[in-house]
């Protein structure tokens, strides 16, 4: 089996080298005895976003030695963010198909992304259940479609279907009912992500739930692990990124629209949540 490591820039994300800057992409790696893809991925630092696997055919392992595991047809894995990176075919199969999803989470997903069972920080469930394998398998294949078409709200489609493939393998984890997050803190969530171009004050926002403040920011931060103004922050970062990749519009129009009067800061919160630039950002593409 051939072993390549990521070393130069690639535009497809099959291959080594391809930079995983988007908020979101979608694909399915066929790989077959000797073909193209038929070699290892080895990243030892991990990556900056998680990455949710489906096999769907064939065998695949997961790590060397002591530590290693395989993955057949119904095997779910998630990667998150700086965990390391090892898998390929089995030597013993002669295929491993997987679909699979890179992304950057909205903050209130935090507790779909603790699966009870992990080997070395990689989550593991497995569907049994023939019909809720083809309903998973459904909504990786949408979303991809979805990722690939580029359209205008392909962003937004694509997070709404990720957000219930994650809840559809929550669901599957024996000690799921622990997961849920409280309605009042969905419910904040859906009212900032709606009103991002707002600076709602605390006070404001937990009146509108009908909490107290203090009350709020204390449930907030220990169902999301964020406080509220950092995880309003984020959900601007992301709609930054694709007001930037989707529309024309001036970069100081954008940071209005997201509630930032000061172009300047806006641009420094940018670059620290992305690592380039608004105008480097959007010449990625």
């Amino acid at each position: 089996m051939k072993q390549r490591h990521e070393v130069q820039q690639e535009t497809n994300p099959l291959l080594p080298g391809y930079r995983f800057g988007s908020y979101l992409v979608a694909g399915c790696t066929p790989i077959e005895k000797g073909n193209e893809v038929d070699f290892a991925i080895r990243r030892p630092n991990g990556m900056k976003g998680y990455i949710i696997n489906l096999t769907t055919k064939g065998e695949g392992t997961v790590f060397e030695g002591d530590r290693a595991f395989t993955c057949s047809k119904g095997d779910l894995l998630l990667f998150p963010p700086n965990a390391e990176h090892l898998y390929y075919r089995s030597e013993s199969a002669e295929s491993w198909h997987h679909q699979w999803i890179y992304f950057r989470p909205r903050s209130f997903w935090a507790n779909w992304l603790q699966w009870s069972h992990v080997s070395d920080h990689v989550g593991r469930l497995t569907v049994t259940d023939s019909a809720t394998y083809e309903e998973i398998l459904a909504l990786f294949k949408k979303i991809e479609w979805e990722y690939s078409t580029k359209d205008i709200f392909s962003e937004a489609m694509s997070m709404c279907l990720l957000e219930q493939l994650l809840i559809k393998c929550i669901q599957l984890d024996p000690v799921n009912s622990q997961r849920m997050l409280d309605p009042r803190i969905l419910e904040t969530c859906h009212f900032i992500s709606a009103n991002l171009h707002i600076n709602h004050k605390i006070s404001e926002i937990a009146e509108h739930i009908h909490m107290s403040p203090s009350r709020l920011t204390h449930l907030f931060v220990q169902q999301t692990g964020s406080s509220i103004i950092k995880w309003r922050e984020e959900q601007r970062m992301i709609k930054a990124q694709h007001l930037l990749h989707t529309s024309g519009a001036p970069i100081y129009a954008i940071a209005r629209q997201l509630g930032y009067d000061d172009q300047l800061y806006f641009s420094r919160l940018f670059k620290r949540y992305s690592g380039l630039s608004p105008s480097d950002y959007r010449n990625s593409r």
